[in-house]
């Protein structure tokens, strides 16, 4: 071998390694020498189940590099109080000519989260450049704000025969808990004129699943956990029979994402 087949080999090589390096970070592969598609942004919506509610949101993100995607996350979720069931009486009800509805005897409020949250996606893999699944993690922080919403039950009025709807209070304690007194539930828009503010915060950290991570279309799914932390605690619940009720709510999830990258 000539001396300078020496010099060329070692430059074949690096040449060889910033084209693979190259490949590495370009989201889509190249379909001429000329052209290409690298996204810059995505969009998607999630639906979110976790152990103590669900929650309906989206995600507008910005593809950083191959590996990272920052994004902004807002979501509206109901959060539950462990102790709460849904009941109802064996045999139907006709009072006021309506059937009753399902209840939850102790509850006097329903609490929904309102939040914001900025976060990051990192992947581990490059399988997403064959469409294949890409793993990382993913991990946010922002404010929640908590909206207390009344909850009402229709009771018995004096003479058995009509039902008023009612919240609970100091005043109207001894009736609200009184289940011979229950007829059923209100409708879900009682109270939605009431809705107080509870401030809080959140964080969720989660292992991520993406098919085709820089696919047109965005197709994921993330198991994780997540905190919700208010300014007090909650009040879903009447706190009586050893029913406490909660200021940090801790959760595992699933969430599902579908959407599209430009």
């Amino acid at each position: 071998m000539r001396k300078k087949d020496y010099y060329i080999i070692p430059l074949l090589l690096l040449c060889g390694i910033v084209l693979q390096a190259q490949e590495t970070f370009q989201p889509k592969q190249l379909d001429d020498a000329s052209k290409g598609i690298i996204y810059n942004q995505e969009f998607s919506l999630g639906l979110r189940m976790h152990t103590n509610g669900f929650a309906v949101g989206f995600n507008v993100g910005k593809l950083k590099t191959y590996y990272l995607t920052k994004y902004w996350h807002f979501e509206l979720g109901e959060l539950k109080h462990p102790k709460e069931f849904r009941q109802s009486f064996d045999t139907p009800s006709t009072l006021n000519g309506r059937i009753s509805r399902a209840f939850k005897y102790g509850k006097q409020n329903s609490l929904y989260a309102l939040r914001g949250g900025i976060g990051a996606k990192r992947y581990f893999s490059e399988k997403a450049k064959h469409k294949g699944v890409a793993v990382g993690i993913s991990y946010e922080v922002g404010p929640t704000l908590g909206l207390l919403k009344p909850y009402y039950l229709e009771l018995r009025a004096g003479d058995g025969r009509v039902s008023v709807s009612t919240k609970y209070s100091e005043e109207t304690a001894d009736r609200f808990l009184d289940i011979w007194q229950i007829h059923g539930a209100s409708g879900w828009t009682r109270g939605l004129g009431e809705l107080s503010i509870l401030p809080g915060a959140h964080g969720k950290f989660a292992v991520h699943f993406d098919w085709g991570a820089f696919d047109e279309y965005v197709k994921s799914l993330e198991a994780g956990i997540m905190v919700d932390a208010f300014a007090r605690k909650a009040p879903i619940m009447v706190e009586l029979d050893n029913v406490e009720n909660r200021q940090l709510f801790i959760n595992l999830f699933l969430h599902l994402q579908f959407g599209k990258r430009w």
